[in-house]
């Protein structure tokens, strides 16, 4: 993150935990990380390019999660075309600054997690 940038709200200042429940708050929800992850892996994608990408979503939860991470300036949504309509959502530079974070989820899940026994 560039020096200029501004920086996101600490929702519980003076706490030394603080920063973690701040960040939780912004990856926590179910598919936020996904969609991050996707717009990290993919770059900026259609709202149907999403939904294809992160298999099991609703469109209603993919719209409300990418009008969350939109609000949170995490995601930002471009409008492409006027007719047809399209937008495309890619991340912001806050957004981008996310990939270590993703990138350990994903290194710790592969390590630690198994699939279920059928």
């Amino acid at each position: 993150m560039s020096d200029g940038a501004e920086k996101l709200e600490i929702w519980c200042a003076g706490e030394e935990w603080c920063p973690i429940t701040t960040t939780a708050t912004l990856v926590g929800k179910k598919w936020h990380p996904v969609i991050v992850h996707r717009l990290l892996d993919s770059g900026p994608s259609g709202f149907n390019e999403l939904k294809d990408d992160v298999d099991g979503i609703s469109s209603k939860v993919l719209s409300d999660s990418l009008a969350d991470l939109q609000e949170k300036g995490l995601v930002a949504r471009e409008v492409i075309n006027e007719q047809p309509f399209r937008v495309h959502y890619s991340l912001t530079d806050h957004g981008a600054s996310l990939e270590p974070v993703i990138t350990a989820m994903a290194e710790w899940g592969t390590e630690h997690l198994r699939e279920p026994e059928q």
